[in-house]
């Protein structure tokens, strides 16, 4: 067995903005295995200055695991548990190699192109204006659940934003979640909790910043509004730890991206944590390129998520991999009869 890791840059349509900054690419890494005839890919999506596996030694890593593909799967996973987004690059390739069809993962009644999976419809932050436009695009495109990515503008524009949105459409017709990224960094969160939790929201995503355990514990104990831990699953990989983490904070939700998580592995574990405890969760994507997308709905399908999952980031770039994903009324669908179209994806004639 050969491996060859490809970089691509993915050029945003139109720059993202979040509480961390603009985002106008992000770079991912395309992990192609082969023998003979045989094929499979998967995506390394790093995620810079997010991943915990965001570090200098990354790309000799990669470069170890081409050089040593033959030591397996296991194997290869065991050396990687310090970067993340690896691990789900190799079990995406070895599951593709496999296949009959390399972008079959998780074979399904969605693979299959017989069900469809209810998505979000993602505001990213910018003007109130610019956001208002968004939230009609999306009301108009049949999403009826909302998430915004809020915390970097005046906090009174953004809730009046938001009560506008709730004023027109109730709770039980158009779903509102808020991802504040942990923009919360003063001395009075629980406040912004308050008055967000008038507005009948789904949740909160991680309003503090991760490590804080007390500080967000007391915010989920004493906020009307549920919160989701997000960035706070990053990095913490011993099962231990994230058992003890989620009986220290008790969220109401924590939302898994397999990318930055240790992969399908990782998201199965806290999965079965947060089962354990009865907590809520579902799945994201952390601006994968369609590769790695759609490995991830295909995985988020198998795993019967209660609600609308956060898969919609398909159509974000300019340049990326053309796949039989849609997006539809609110809902993603992989169209058999469309073909992938490769001419992003270069794949190695030398495999």
């Amino acid at each position: 067995m050969r491996a060859i890791v490809q970089k691509h840059r993915l050029l945003f349509k139109k720059p993202g903005g979040t509480s961390r900054g603009i985002l106008h690419h992000k770079d991912t890494y395309f992990l192609f295995i082969g023998h003979e005839q045989q094929w499979g890919v998967g995506e390394c999506g790093v995620f810079e200055g997010l991943s915990s596996d965001d570090l200098q030694e990354y790309p000799a890593h990669l470069d170890w695991i081409c050089q040593n593909i033959d030591k397996g799967l296991t194997t290869l996973l065991a050396h990687s548990e310090a970067f993340p987004s690896i691990q789900i690059g190799l079990e995406t390739a070895f599951r593709s190699f496999q296949a009959d069809d390399p972008f079959d993962i998780y074979p399904s009644d969605f693979s299959a192109g017989t069900d469809k999976i209810p998505i979000n419809g993602l505001i990213w932050m910018g003007a109130i204006a610019d956001m208002s436009q968004q939230i009609e695009q999306r009301l108009n495109d049949g999403f009826n659940c909302i998430k915004l990515k809020i915390g970097a503008l005046d906090f009174d524009a953004e809730w009046a934003l938001i009560k506008g949105l709730r004023k027109r459409f109730s709770a039980s017709e158009i779903t509102i979640r808020v991802d504040a990224n942990g923009a919360y960094t003063d001395d009075q969160p629980l406040e912004k909790l308050k008055r967000l939790s008038e507005l009948d929201l789904h949740s909160i995503e991680q309003p503090i910043a991760q490590g804080h355990w007390d500080k967000m514990a007391e915010l989920c104990d004493r906020s009307d509004l549920p919160i989701a831990l997000d960035e706070e699953l990053i990095g913490v990989s011993n099962k231990d730890l994230q058992d003890k983490m989620l009986r220290s904070i008790k969220p109401q939700y924590i939302i898994l991206k397999p990318t930055l998580i240790g992969g399908f592995a990782g998201a199965d574990r806290w999965i079965d944590l947060a089962q354990d405890q009865g907590i809520g969760w579902w799945i994201t994507s952390a601006l994968e390129s369609n590769v790695g997308l759609n490995a991830i709905a295909q995985y988020a399908y198998t795993k019967k998520p209660l609600g609308p999952q956060g898969l919609g980031t398909g159509s974000l770039f300019l340049n990326n991999i053309d796949a039989p994903l849609s997006v539809n009324q609110g809902y993603l669908s992989y169209d058999r009869q469309r073909p992938w179209s490769l001419k992003h994806l270069n794949i190695p004639t030398c495999l």
